[in-house]
């Protein structure tokens, strides 16, 4: 797993009478490399936003609350993707979709062996500077042996627990090399770049594009990465959480020429969210998706497979589909209800059941090899 952040809904940082939505997930942790042919891993959903958060001590209502009784407000009215976050939270999380997180530049995973091992480093981050290397052993950090936390609350505590979540400060860890050696490092926490998009080409001139979140600039990558001659392009949303609603409607607006996205209701109007004209509509487009594509990446998929604009490859999407408007609280944590949903230009809600794959893939490890067998038959751009 990954120290950067998936993206959270409930944090509005656009202010837009149409685009001021955010739909997705996101824990402490959770995988955000988008490596081809490895989909990140899919934290549970939370939420989905729909408004500007209001003033400090405003609740939906427009009375003040305490953090105990936006709590007990959740329990009470039995909203599913309702939440409640505290304003550290909140603050980590507008972070991590304008594309920053807070960190020492390292993902984590755990083998079947229980071993703690560094995944991946990311270049000019503490944790490289230091010398950490991909197959390195993670044995302890700070006075905690690795291997007897979950995965989960080691990437916690790498991004820094309560009180530790600022630029500068400390974290020690206890590193093996694979060469044997065990050192001790003290990396200090700095504010890093996400990355979200990865990007290769086959030999035979595919582009292959993985999505692992729409933070900022997201859109205007895929954007780039399609320039210039290519015969077809394979957009991986395996694992994506969602994010910034405008950033999926601009991947989508890549691909189509004008014309509805998706719609939804915010308070008693129904709101439509459209394409930008000018889209290449004519390259060949296959969209991977699986059981940990949600929200934003659920809306991105219904369009493009409503439109008739991609032939969607893997498996039934997450069914994530409400959007969620936040409140700030008097002590400025934030507190989330649902409001409505959203939907597809056909009208199809994915929430509870998911968007089907136009082809199924009968097993997650061949999914990838699948989608450039289905972007061949739809013949080749030149």
């Amino acid at each position: 797993m990954s120290e950067t952040p998936r993206h959270h809904s409930g944090t509005v940082l656009r202010h837009s009478s149409t685009l001021s939505l955010v739909l997705g997930a996101v824990l402490l942790a959770g995988a955000a490399t988008g490596a081809w042919g490895d989909p990140p891993a899919a934290p549970p959903a939370l939420s989905a936003d729909a408004a500007p958060v209001p003033a400090a001590g405003q609740d939906p209502a427009g009375a003040a609350l305490s953090p105990q009784q936006a709590e007990g407000l959740l329990g009470a009215n039995g909203d599913r993707w309702g939440a409640y976050y505290s304003a550290q939270e909140y603050a980590d999380f507008s972070r991590g979709l304008d594309g920053r997180y807070l960190g020492v530049g390292l993902s984590v995973g755990r083998g079947q062996d229980g071993v703690t091992a560094v995944s991946q480093v990311q270049a000019e981050g503490p944790a490289a500077a230091a010398g950490i290397a991909p197959g390195d052993r993670l044995l302890k950090i700070g006075p905690e042996q690795a291997d007897h936390l979950p995965v989960t609350e080691v990437v916690a505590r790498l991004r820094g627990l309560e009180g530790e979540r600022r630029v500068g400060s400390s974290v020690t860890l206890a590193v093996q090399h694979r060469d044997g050696e065990v050192r001790e490092v003290a990396l200090r926490r700095a504010l890093l770049e996400s990355r979200q998009v990865a990007v290769d080409r086959t030999a035979d001139g595919v582009v292959r594009i993985a999505v692992g979140a729409f933070t900022s600039g997201v859109a205007d990558q895929v954007r780039a990465a399609v320039r210039g001659a290519h015969a077809g392009v394979v957009l991986d949303l395996r694992g994506n959480s969602g994010g910034l609603v405008e950033e999926a409607v601009g991947t989508a607006s890549v691909f189509l020429d004008g014309g509805p996205v998706a719609s939804y209701q915010d308070r008693a109007e129904r709101r439509e969210l459209t394409a930008a004209r000018g889209g290449d509509t004519r390259t060949p487009l296959v969209v991977l998706v699986d059981g940990g594509t949600m929200s934003a990446a659920e809306l991105l998929t219904g369009a493009l497979q409503d439109r008739c604009r991609a032939v969607v490859v893997g498996t039934r999407t997450f069914g994530k589909g409400t959007v969620q408007q936040p409140s700030r609280l008097a002590d400025g944590s934030v507190l989330e209800l649902t409001v409505g949903r959203y939907y597809t230009p056909s009208g199809r809600s994915p929430e509870g059941t998911g968007l089907n794959p136009d082809v199924p893939a009968p097993d997650a490890a061949g999914a990838p090899a699948l989608a450039l067998r289905v972007l061949a038959g739809l013949g080749r751009q030149s």
